[in-house]
């Protein structure tokens, strides 16, 4: 055991991070695996090029890498990282896969950096796609992200037509004002935690007689609720519907009032103890290679107080458990629906994935009551 880790109720509260310094405001390392299409990487260089130039002029600090071969730990890890991809039309990178494959391979090679990701496309589809795996295999090397941590152009830019209507301003003027939002919001995060008794929500649809996923979450549950206030529902109480896409003003409406037009468990217990939480725990056993159905309810939900309530303090964690494989595409679905839009702040680690089939079996996984403790630990303290 290491000299910073304390035994408390006997779990293993680790100190590690209280006492780390903070991370410089005058350092950026971006990131921008260098993409072989003629030509393709031009918009994003007009974009980016003259934010790094003006920043330089400011003092701060910055580092060009374009090839996965660059990279090192005094680069990579305790830092603060800009991802930036151009995709071709057929929304690939080369590099960017070398990128991906040397943060898969070097487990813990971002430990302590905060990260934002901008991806520009060079067709309609795959940017988004490609953000939340890069995201996702960063997030599990270390790398915590703000809430909306991501920029994303598409080929025709025709995903900042809502807000070039809402402003006034051309759609690439309304690019590169999010890239130079991203920059600040990289700069400025700390990422480190409050002393503060952290109120935690956990949320879940399943039951405990058949379910490995909550089998887990009492473990992780032990280590957790002689230091925190846990607050957790069930979704399996009463009948649960789906977001009905009511107009904007409709679920502003409603979200003033903390509720939904559909109201029942999820606007009387879930949206008021989602409001004073500082954690959400989504307990998602993996359905189908998808978010179960009441806990994908839930999220679409809550765009009606997402609407009057800053969620932007908040951490998302997840407990996942397939019967099969498959549980890294249901943590990038809850990278993408939380942190991407709902602006919950990605926590370094923030996901614990298992495979176990038979009812119960998640007991008899190698090192699983440790690492039940180490999660409990990485929201504890993160």
């Amino acid at each position: 055991m290491r000299e910073s880790e304390i035994h408390t109720s006997g779990s293993v509260i680790s100190d590690d991070r209280k006492t780390k310094a903070a991370l410089p405001h005058d350092r950026l390392t971006v990131i921008k695996p260098v993409c072989d299409s003629a030509g393709r990487s031009a918009r994003l260089d007009e974009i980016l090029m003259p934010q790094l130039r003006e920043l330089e002029l400011q003092g701060i600090k910055i580092k060009l890498c374009e090839r996965a071969s660059e990279l090192s730990p005094d680069i990579l890890a305790e830092s603060r990282l800009l991802f930036a991809v151009s995709l071709t039309e057929a929304g690939v990178n080369m590099e960017y896969y070398r990128l991906l494959e040397h943060l898969r391979s070097n487990p813990e090679c971002l430990r302590g950096s905060v990260g934002g990701i901008i991806v520009d496309g060079g067709g309609e589809f795959y940017t988004k796609a490609i953000a939340r795996r890069f995201a996702f295999s960063a997030n599990s090397a270390g790398c915590s992200f703000p809430g909306k941590s991501l920029v994303e152009a598409t080929g025709s830019l025709g995903n900042f037509h809502v807000l070039s209507d809402l402003t006034g301003a051309e759609p690439v003027l309304v690019y590169r004002n999010q890239v130079i939002s991203l920059i600040d919001k990289v700069l400025q995060f700390d990422p480190s935690h409050s002393d503060a008794r952290k109120k935690i929500l956990a949320v879940h649809a399943s039951t405990r007689r058949t379910s490995n996923t909550l089998l887990l979450w009492d473990k992780v549950l032990s280590h957790l609720q002689d230091h925190a206030d846990v607050t957790e529902v069930s979704l399996r109480n009463g009948e649960i519907y789906d977001c009905r896409g009511c107009s904007y003003e409709a679920c502003l409406h409603f979200g003033e009032d903390e509720s939904c037009f559909y109201g029942g468990v999820i606007t009387e217990q879930a949206f008021p103890a989602l409001i004073q939480a500082d954690v959400l725990v989504l307990i998602c056993p993996n359905y189908n290679d998808a978010v179960s159905a009441n806990i994908t309810a839930f999220i679409n939900r809550m765009t009606s107080i997402f609407r009057s309530h800053d969620f932007s303090s908040k951490r998302i964690y997840a407990i996942i458990v397939s019967g099969y494989s498959g549980g890294d595409i249901i943590a990038e679905q809850i990278i993408g629906a939380l942190s991407f839009n709902k602006s919950f702040i990605l926590p370094a680690e923030f996901a614990m994935i298992e495979t176990a089939n038979d009812p119960q079996s998640i007991l008899q996984v190698q090192d699983i009551d440790s690492r039940a403790c180490r999660f409990a630990n990485n929201i504890l303290v993160s």
